[in-house]
């Protein structure tokens, strides 16, 4: 297989138009977020009613991971991937036609089917466009564009933040631009070439054991272990992707001070997802994960403790930088421990996981803010969800040389 050092020209535009629709993918996934303040003046919604909210747009991507991956491994990378972002397109701008409180929460969790979908297939399409070696850098390259995606919509929703309905807007961006880029990956996005090998190798259908063999000997306890990692981690990237504004709002910041905040989260989001990508090459994994587990808890630590603007602003660039890069280490480890035949279903089933603790961070954040407990006890709330998501990876690691994953197409 062709890899990043080679120039191939098959490598770069993969993982270009991946980070094209990952960027797009960001957008629409902090979209609620960003319009919270308008979504809840338009409808009256509490902070628990918001809560739920958030968490439908989050409870249709568990689906749409578990589902996407499933199908890509039958069907294709790109063929999935195309039909993900035209249904994320065309329900994001169904967000701003809503009438009531229903409606929003339907056409969120049909939005969040659609996102849900993409993100397997955007990781085993980049991951498997170059060797393993170079994996991390690849996953690293095309993950960035959604913390990217994320800091648009949030300087959009700072632009936007004085316009009458200008929560709107968000939504009709986040629905146009996907829509807009479908033409070019039909024309120009190419099939994984490992799932054409492998599609070469055996013309018929995958057994319908498939998500069985998540479970067979030598991949059961890294499906296992990556689950819980996820769970723990997402529950902690999306508690502060959904809640970081209102939360800052709460602690007697600006809108603007709150809005800048969230684009430095996302930019140090970017930032860490490149650089933890290309230490993961580089670096041992135990020495990365320990440094981005730690970053994550001092993070937290210093979004409930600061006092002054600077102080947030250090402490929201550190969030995203290790919060969303430690998403992106967990990303880019997954795919090593499946063969080519279920890759998809794996790194699907373990998002899908994953969604399951995205669904739980707001909630419960949600309903810490009903009782009166602030940010700073929403902050202590996470720590344990975090030291639990570390020794997760701790373990999976120390066992690798143990259990015998499948070497990687």
């Amino acid at each position: 297989m062709k890899t990043i050092e080679q120039g191939s020209r098959r490598t770069y535009v993969t993982i270009l138009l991946c980070f094209i629709v990952a960027l797009i993918e960001g957008i629409d996934l902090q979209s609620a977020g960003i319009a919270a303040p308008g979504l809840a003046a338009a409808f009256q919604l509490s902070p628990s009613m918001m809560g739920a909210v958030f968490s439908t747009s989050i409870l249709g991507l568990l689906p749409g991971a578990l589902v996407g991956g499933w199908l890509a491994d039958r069907y294709g990378r790109k063929r999935v991937l195309i039909c993900a972002v035209i249904l994320f397109g065309v329900f994001s701008i169904a967000s701003a036609l809503a009438w009531d409180l229903s409606s929003l929460l339907a056409v969120r969790f049909l939005t969040g089917l659609g996102l849900g979908a993409a993100l397997p297939n955007l990781i085993a399409l980049t991951s498997e466009a170059v060797d393993t070696r170079h994996r991390g850098t690849a996953v690293s390259l095309m993950y960035c564009g959604i913390p990217l995606g994320g800091a648009l919509a949030a300087g959009f929703g700072m632009w936007t933040a004085d316009i009458v309905d200008g929560w709107k807007l968000i939504f009709h961006v986040g629905g146009i631009a996907p829509l807009f880029i479908v033409p070019l990956l039909m024309l120009c996005l190419p099939e994984s070439s490992a799932y054409q090998k492998r599609r070469q190798r055996s013309q018929e259908a995958l057994p319908n054991s498939s998500w069985q063999q998540l479970f067979r000997e030598g991949v059961a306890v890294p499906t296992l272990l990556l689950w819980l990692s996820y769970f723990f981690t997402l529950m902690v990237v999306y508690m502060l992707l959904n809640w970081l504004p209102s939360l800052l709002l709460g602690q007697g910041f600006s809108k603007t001070q709150a809005s800048t905040v969230q684009i430095l989260f996302n930019i140090g989001g970017a930032t860490g997802s490149i650089v933890l990508g290309l230490l993961l090459d580089r670096w041992r994994p135990v020495a990365l994960v320990a440094l981005t587990y730690a970053g994550i808890l001092g993070a937290l630590a210093g979004l409930g403790l600061a006092n002054g603007f600077v102080g947030l602003v250090v402490a929201g660039f550190t969030a995203g930088f290790f919060a969303i890069g430690g998403q992106l280490v967990l990303y880019a480890l997954a795919p090593a421990f499946y063969p080519v035949d279920v890759r998809g279903t794996g790194i699907g089933a373990a998002v899908a996981i994953g969604r399951l603790g995205s669904i739980s961070g707001p909630l419960v954040a949600g309903q810490m803010l009903a009782m009166g407990t602030g940010t700073i006890g929403v902050m202590l709330a996470s720590t344990p969800g975090v030291v639990v998501a570390a020794l997760a990876v701790f373990y999976l690691l120390g066992r690798r040389d143990q259990v015998q994953a499948p070497v990687p197409a």
